[in-house]
Formats: C-alpha cells, sequence, structure tokens
C-alpha cells in the first residue's frame, strides 16, 4: 500500500501581504504530476487545507483545481482530507456522504456523541487491510460528550480528552492502521517549549494543546499536521510533513516536499520524502547595502542590512526594489551604542499570559486557583479570534 502525506496547504495565504496564489498553484500541480508518476492508493492531507475559515472564492477555486487533478492523475486513488484548526469544520463537513462516494474522504468534525466514533476509511492489498483513521482538530469542548469530565467535574486538557477519544477505537493489532490527525503532539519526556515552532503557526499560550505522542504507537503510520517544519513526533513512523510551500520569512531555506510511505505485511514500511521545487524561494539576504544590491533575484526577500552609517531611506527603498521586485521587507540591525547615565532594568520578554498576570499581580496561590486556567483560556480564544 503506497499513500502520500500531505499537510498544511494554506490555500488562500498571503506572506507579508503577498498575494501566493500563483506560488500555491504552481507547487500543487507539481504534487499532482508527482502523484500521476507514482500513483499512489491513496492521498492524505492533515489538515489546514484553507489559511482562513471563511475562505475566498479565489482560494476555494484553487483548491477545487487541486482535487480534480488529483482524480485525474491518480482516478483510482482514495483522497482523504480532514480539518485544521486554520479551517472551518463544518464547512469542509459540507457534501461528507456524497464526496465519500467519489472516493473523496472530507472530513471535517470528529465524533461529538457516544454512539460517533473516529471515521474509519478501509483499503486493501495483497496483504491485507489497511486501517485509515481520520481525526480532525479536537478542542476538548467539541467532544465533552463522549470523553466526559476529569475527578473533580472539570474540563480535560488536550492531552486527556485525546487519550480518551483514541483509546475508544478498537484496534485490530493483527491490521495496518494508519492515523491522520491535525495537533500538537511531541516526545514523551521532551520539554513542549523545545519544539521549533514556524512564525506562521498558531500557538497556545503555555502550550496547553500538547498532546503526548505516546498515544501514537498502536499505530503503524501516523500522518500529522499542525507542525509547519517537517519533523518526526516520536519515531520515524510518526512524522509532520510540513508545509508544501514555505509560509513565513522563518521558514527560509527549508526543504519541502511530499512524504511517501510504503505498508507492506504488517511490520514493513518505508518512508521516502519526495521533494518539492517551488516557483520562487523564501530568503533572508544580509549584509550592506552594496553586498545585498549584487545578491539580486526573483525569489521573496527579507533583507537585513548592517550599514553602520545612515542612508537614504527613499533611494535605498528604490534601489532594493528594483533589485528585488518581490521584496517582502526591509530590516535594519541597529548597530549605535546608547550610553545611559542611569541603571536601567533590563525589560522581560513576557509572553501574553504572563504580561497579564503580572499586570493583574496574581499571586502564587491564585494560580493554583481556577483563575490561571481560565486567564489561560481567554488568552487562547482571543488569539484565535484575531488570526481570523
Amino acid at each position: 500500500m503506497k499513500f502520500f502525506h500531505l499537510s498544511d496547504l494554506h490555500i488562500g495565504l498571503k506572506l507579508i501581504n503577498r498575494d501566493l496564489r500563483e506560488d500555491q498553484e504552481y507547487i500543487l500541480n507539481q504534487i499532482t504530476e508527482i502523484a500521476k508518476r507514482e500513483q499512489p492508493d491513496a492521498v492524505l492531507v492533515a489538515g489546514d487545507i484553507y489559511d482562513k475559515a471563511v475562505p475566498s472564492a479565489e482560494a476555494v477555486e484553487v483548491f477545487d483545481h487541486f482535487i480534480s487533478g488529483l482524480t485525474q492523475a491518480v482516478p483510482e486513488a482514495s483522497i482523504m482530507l480532514i480539518s485544521g484548526n486554520h479551517d472551518s469544520g463544518p464547512r469542509v463537513n459540507c457534501f461528507r456522504s456524497v464526496l465519500s462516494r467519489q472516493n473523496v474522504y472530507m472530513i471535517g468534525l470528529p465524533p461529538a456523541s457516544p454512539e460517533e466514533y473516529i471515521e474509519k476509511v478501509i483499503l486493501s492489498d495483497k496483504y491485507g487491510r489497511v486501517n485509515f483513521y481520520l481525526l480532525p482538530f479536537v478542542r476538548p469542548s467539541m467532544v465533552r460528550q463522549i470523553t466526559g469530565t476529569d475527578e473533580n467535574g472539570n474540563a480535560l486538557s488536550y492531552n486527556q480528552a485525546l487519550r480518551r477519544l483514541i483509546s475508544r477505537e478498537e484496534l485490530n493489532l493483527s491490521e495496518r492502521n494508519v492515523l491522520v490527525s491535525h495537533q500538537f503532539y511531541f516526545p514523551s519526556g521532551q520539554n513542549a517549549d523545545d519544539v521549533e515552532r514556524m512564525d506562521s503557526e498558531i500557538c497556545t499560550v503555555g502550550n496547553i494543546d500538547r498532546v503526548d505522542a505516546e498515544i501514537l504507537k498502536p499505530f503503524d503510520y501516523c500522518a500529522l499536521g499542525h507542525i509547519h517544519k517537517p519533523m518526526q513526533a516520536g519515531g520515524e513512523y510518526c512524522r509532520y510533513c510540513g508545509t508544501p510551500l514555505a509560509c513565513s520569512v522563518s521558514e527560509a531555506g527549508q526543504q519541502k516536499g511530499v512524504v511517501m510511505v510504503e505498508l507492506d505485511e504488517k511490520g514493513r514500511r518505508n518512508v521516502s520524502v519526495i521533494p518539492l521545487h517551488p516557483l520562487r524561494q523564501v530568503r533572508i539576504i544580509r549584509g550592506n547595502l552594496e553586498e545585498v544590491l549584487k545578491q539580486g533575484c526573483t525569489d521573496y526577500a527579507t533583507v537585513v542590512l548592517t550599514d553602520r552609517s545612515d542612508l537614504d531611506v527613499s533611494d535605498m527603498q528604490d534601489r532594493l526594489r528594483s533589485e528585488f521586485p518581490n521584496l517582502l521587507e526591509i530590516r535594519r540591525e541597529s548597530v549605535r551604542k546608547n550610553d545611559y547615565t542611569e541603571n536601567i532594568l533590563p525589560q522581560e520578554d513576557l509572553d501574553p499570559f504572563e504580561l497579564c498576570r503580572s499586570f493583574l499581580k496574581l499571586s502564587d496561590e491564585e494560580n493554583d486557583s481556577g483563575e490561571t486556567e481560565l486567564l489561560r483560556d481567554v488568552i487562547n480564544t482571543v488569539l484565535e479570534v484575531n488570526r481570523y
């Protein structure tokens, strides 16, 4: 059984106000051509189909063209997609039963009642069945009727909710099982703060959405979405494929690709990455003005100027835009040394939660109460609303 693992398409994304439609169409067409060449049995998209919960008409058009091209390139393949935290679950879920009859499975919502279970798609090859479990992005509140509360009647954490939700599934461990999920999984024993996150990702305060990757062990492969940098989450067969196209300057220089997975008989797996080549790279170019101008290109460029002397701002911008038609931004490295006559305490770099806690003067005793979690929840809600 051969399948592709993709995620975080973020169709409709703008890169520092640059419209990426042409770049996204280019990379999605490239994926379609690779699929035509490799003829996978399935194509998995692990969430964040769109960049906005309410995508533009242009974004929907790009997605429609991509799915139409895929179904023509690999007519016998099953195409499976789940919603991510950027998507609108109900919108992705629309026409779910109709599309499934066309071998296109778009799952926007997780199970919400005790009678419901994670959507399962079964494919077969000469070694038997492969069970694909399609789990869209989950917030604990979405599955409360199934997972319940803790012993004190409080809402469960993301980790607890996902653990209970997945444990309900009666996996046949003699068969091959694949999970498609869009969450923040990280290896046991590691600090979630140590996981490198990209600027284009939504990060919750205190990483309250973290989930222990240990719960993924029963699966033969976990096709994960949410983290934009390609990385493993507890093993070679539990991985984030990353975005197919750089979504922020922090992803400059990353090699993007399609993860191709081949499952033979139970226990035998092979994972490889097919490189993707964008229409334009995202680059960070550093140096003084004259050095930078010699590196002119049509890529998306962030220029970091290191000149020690003052520059004519209008002339500098005109010259840079002439050499870099897709210039994203101009940054200046501070080289001036300020002589302060007073001792000034350094300003702490506080995240929104710590900043609010400091402003409200919450004591350690109050931190141990429910006020801390309430504050975290409020801040995370505001961050998500502002994102959309």
